[in-house]
């Protein structure tokens, strides 16, 4: 598949058939993915944490925050929830920030999900004390960002921004997502 058609097709997907499930080996295959990918320094600061059981994701669920701009929604319901996560940390003792790391790996990780007919969504509201409690995580890791991972179970639309300006997504009646995206021609500044 294309780049282009792959990048257009990792969308940020929140609502999945949660009975699908995810095997572990998948999971490695997609991490592995974010280890050969770049890091600032060379450091490799990032640990993960695969959570694809049933006793895992329902730990995980209510630490993260789902779609601010859905004010009404407050995440997928039972059955539309992610069968899978990968949680990026950052080992301190490797490094004090994951700089950019973290968004180039995620970005690895749900490249390679669409690959694989999976969806993916990045989160980045997370009550990161209660997870680190619920994991009774070691101090010397930071959690950065939780992926959550799936197949599927929306439509997401990406359209141009409107007239108003607005880049705020939305859904319609039937439940389909739209995501407005800038004109090319608009994000790109002459000098």
């Amino acid at each position: 598949m294309p780049l282009r058609d792959l990048i257009l097709r990792n969308r940020s997907y929140r609502r999945f058939y949660e009975e699908e499930p995810i095997e572990s080996e998948v999971l490695r295959e997609l991490v592995d993915l974010a280890r050969f990918s770049a890091s600032g320094a060379n450091l490799q600061p990032l640990r993960f944490v695969i959570s694809n059981t049933t006793e895992q994701t329902v730990a995980i669920f209510p630490h993260l925050g789902w779609a601010g701009y859905l004010s009404d929604w407050p995440g997928p319901v039972a059955g539309e929830r992610p069968s899978a996560y990968i949680t990026i940390l950052c080992d301190k003792e490797a490094s004090a920030s994951p700089g950019c790391d973290h968004g180039i790996a995620a970005q690895s990780i749900l490249l390679g999900a669409a690959e694989k007919g999976l969806g993916g969504c990045m989160i980045g509201s997370i009550d990161r004390k209660g997870l680190r409690t619920t994991w009774q995580l070691p101090e010397r890791y930071d959690i950065v960002l939780v992926i959550a991972l799936g197949k599927p179970k929306e439509t997401v639309v990406l359209e141009a921004v409107g007239s108003d300006g607005s880049i705020k997504y939305w859904r319609d009646e039937n439940g389909v997502h739209h995501v407005p995206k800038r004109a090319l021609d608009d994000i790109i500044v002459e000098v």
